[in-house]
């Protein structure tokens, strides 16, 4: 009985749903109808999107619009061994060169292995007061003072002492000397008195005192350089001061000139070598000097030099990579007063200050390389085909080839702005 009732529970149940569902007749085609998806806005679309995206690249690639241009220039080896004029005016179409000058010191403690008797008298410096009068007074070279420790000492010149001014005495500097040689003679500063005014009203008023020490007196065997060894010395150190002020003056020339290594000269001053003697076996030695660089404006210097070796030059601007490294050699040199110097003799004698021309060789292999004006031809390639661009190179004998890379491929001519044509020129380093 329950097993029924559940069962009709069942029944009822699917009825009634089968009861709610509307009754529909079946119809194939409607089915397939409804299946079928409109093909047009599907498509549509993509070629929308297809289209932009190629508007967008070709918008983008003119903002990464890339164009190079690589140019080989002209160059020519050429063997040089000219000889030149230049002067320092530059007057007419001769050669203008200027001068660097620059001075110095050399210093150096030196080894001596000789030893002399020697006899050295002190020296030092005084000042002489005159508190006499107004009127000035002559005093004589080798005035004779008496300082302070009983020692006499000379004046080593003439000199004239001024008179007071006011209440203020006049005074004079003077150098002085020990009247005999020794040790004995070296002293602090001093007080002296004039001894040829001794016995007169101008004894107490004439008076000197020392400036500083007395020094250099000296008696006994001592170390000396020898006339040989002071000539290697020299040489030694005139090298060495050479080398220094080149490698100053180098830092000092203005851009566009040039200063060849054998286009300085120094002149040395020995007179104030340094000590003679000692009675330590080191000697401390000085040697002063000043050099003399003859500069040549490189640009001028080149032209002179393609003048002379490129058959029908026309006046392009050229340069030499390695203009520094020729051998210059000076002829001879004309001073101020017409003389002419020209052995090897002469020029360590003539004062270059006064040189007004010169006459020299340049000697050497290199390269004479043809310079290209950038900015010009960016401004002839400006708008124009890319097929024209070999016909615009025509125009510049100074290039020997050239490459062009156009980035994106497809771009056939040249932007409308210097700023986005970039040009590469290999010049040799």
């Amino acid at each position: 009985m329950s097993k029924n009732l559940l069962q009709d529970m069942i029944k009822v149940k699917r009825v009634s749903r089968e009861a709610q569902a509307p009754q529909e007749e079946f119809r194939p085609e409607r089915v397939k109808q409804g299946r079928e998806k409109p093909k047009g806005p599907r498509y549509t679309l993509w070629f929308v999107v297809i289209v932009s995206l190629i508007f967008f690249l070709f918008a983008i690639s003119y903002l990464f619009l890339k164009i190079t241009v690589t140019i080989n220039p002209r160059m020519q080896d050429a063997v040089l061994n000219e000889n030149l004029s230049a002067s320092k005016n530059g007057e007419a179409e001769t050669l203008p060169f200027d001068l660097i000058v620059i001075s110095g010191e050399e210093d150096k403690v030196v080894q001596t292995t000789e030893k002399k008797d020697v006899l050295e008298k002190a020296q030092g410096v005084v000042l002489i007061y005159n508190n006499f009068s107004s009127a000035s007074q002559r005093l004589d070279i080798d005035t004779r003072l008496e300082g302070s420790n009983g020692k006499i000492y000379k004046t080593k010149k003439q000199i004239v002492a001024p008179g007071m001014k006011g209440k203020t005495p006049g005074s004079v500097e003077v150098g002085v000397y020990a009247v005999e040689g020794g040790e004995e003679y070296n002293s602090g500063p001093l007080d002296f008195t004039i001894l040829g005014f001794k016995g007169t009203p101008k004894y107490s008023k004439f008076y000197a005192r020392s400036k500083n020490e007395i020094t250099g007196g000296f008696k006994g065997k001592s170390s000396f350089i020898s006339e040989n060894q002071k000539t290697s010395v020299i040489d030694e150190m005139r090298t060495a001061l050479q080398a220094k002020l080149f490698k100053k003056a180098t830092g000092q020339i203005p851009n566009g000139f040039i200063l060849f290594k054998n286009a300085a000269f120094l002149e040395i001053d020995d007179s104030d070598f340094g000590l003679t003697s000692s009675k330590d076996e080191m000697l401390p030695v000085k040697l002063k000097g000043t050099l003399y660089g003859f500069l040549f404006d490189e640009t001028k210097l080149v032209k002179k030099l393609a003048e002379s070796d490129i058959d029908g030059y026309d006046g392009s601007l050229v340069y030499l990579p390695n203009i520094k490294d020729l051998t210059f050699s000076l002829l001879n040199t004309n001073l101020s007063d017409g003389q002419e110097k020209g052995d090897s003799s002469a020029k360590n004698n003539i004062s270059f200050g006064e040189v007004k021309n010169i006459n020299f060789n340049l000697a050497g292999a290199t390269k004479i390389v043809w310079k290209l004006d950038e900015n010009k031809l960016k401004t002839d390639l400006l708008g124009k085909s890319k097929e024209d661009f070999n016909q615009i190179l025509l125009k510049y004998p100074n290039v020997n080839s050239a490459d062009l890379v156009i980035s994106p491929f497809w771009k056939m001519s040249f932007p409308d702005k210097v700023k986005d044509i970039k040009v590469i020129v290999n010049y040799p380093k």
